[in-house]
């Protein structure tokens, strides 16, 4: 099954479009997880477990790994996902962009080490920096395209020929780059404008869209720019709004019930 096969199946099946954003701050952690060698995996294992009813996808960000030496524990947490809740796609946010002899290892990590059904990459380096991912047919690359910081301004913005680059890089996504038909893009929830222009350009493919949530983006205004005709298309991601809805004991009834709220937000847009 594809990428794009399984986040179908997912939206259908479970009527959400949320996805889960596993960002694991170990000083934000319950008391009764912090300090212990396996901290990253019980916590965000108990994590996707509380949210899965709610979750479209799941999308655990690299740094926040890499930067405590926890690959592994990365590596377990997807595999543990695949095991326990295998119609759920993971994304590997790790914005990887190289050229190409590098780009054959980043994307070596993501599919074979980590084992994740997508990954997010930069396109800024051009199609031969992307063109690796898309020799492993089944699985997923989401492009940057519009990103929710405000520094997106300084490239994303500046003109080619008659349209902004985020434009280009959509139409280049939508045609010629997508070869395996297993493309994204990434458009941040603060931009509900951009939204609407690039779902313009690329009518059905699947938006990753970050910016809800603890940055504040509009959860109705992003849906009803975002959404394609059959009302899914989208991959609405929050972070640290649901994992720390509370610190305490009840992390988890908390975590659940933000989920089901920011869940039933999106779907009461989508109506």
């Amino acid at each position: 099954m594809t990428f794009i096969e399984k986040l179908n199946r997912r939206w259908a099946s479970s009527q959400s479009l949320l996805c889960v954003g596993l960002d694991p701050d170990e000083a934000r952690f319950p008391a009764h997880l912090q300090g212990k060698s396996d901290s990253f995996f019980q916590f965000c294992t108990a994590i996707v477990d509380a949210t899965a009813p709610y979750a479209c996808s799941f999308k655990p960000q690299i740094a926040y790994f890499a930067s405590r030496g926890a690959e592994d524990q990365l590596r377990d947490i997807i595999a543990y996902i695949h095991e326990n809740h295998p119609d759920i796609p993971v994304v590997l946010d790790s914005k990887r962009g190289d050229i190409g002899s590098t780009a054959k290892h980043y994307a070596k990590e993501a599919y074979e080490r980590f084992g994740a059904d997508a990954v997010t990459l930069s396109p800024y380096m051009g199609f031969d920096s992307v063109e690796p991912y898309l020799e492993y047919e089944d699985r997923g690359a989401i492009l940057l395209c519009r990103t929710s910081n405000k520094g997106g301004n300084d490239l994303q913005m500046l003109m080619v020929g008659d349209k902004p680059l985020y434009q280009h890089v959509a139409s280049l996504a939508n045609g010629p780059w997508n070869k395996n038909g297993q493309l994204g893009l990434v458009v941040g929830a603060t931009y509900p404008n951009e939204i609407e222009m690039v779902r313009s350009l690329a009518p059905n493919m699947p938006l990753l869209v970050p910016g809800v949530g603890a940055q504040g983006g509009d959860i109705d205004a992003c849906v009803q720019a975002g959404i394609t005709a059959d009302k899914t298309g989208m991959m609405i991601n929050s972070s640290r709004a649901i994992l720390y809805a509370s610190q305490g004991e009840d992390f988890l009834e908390a975590a659940r019930e933000a989920a089901r709220v920011t869940c039933e937000k999106i779907n009461q847009a989508r109506r």
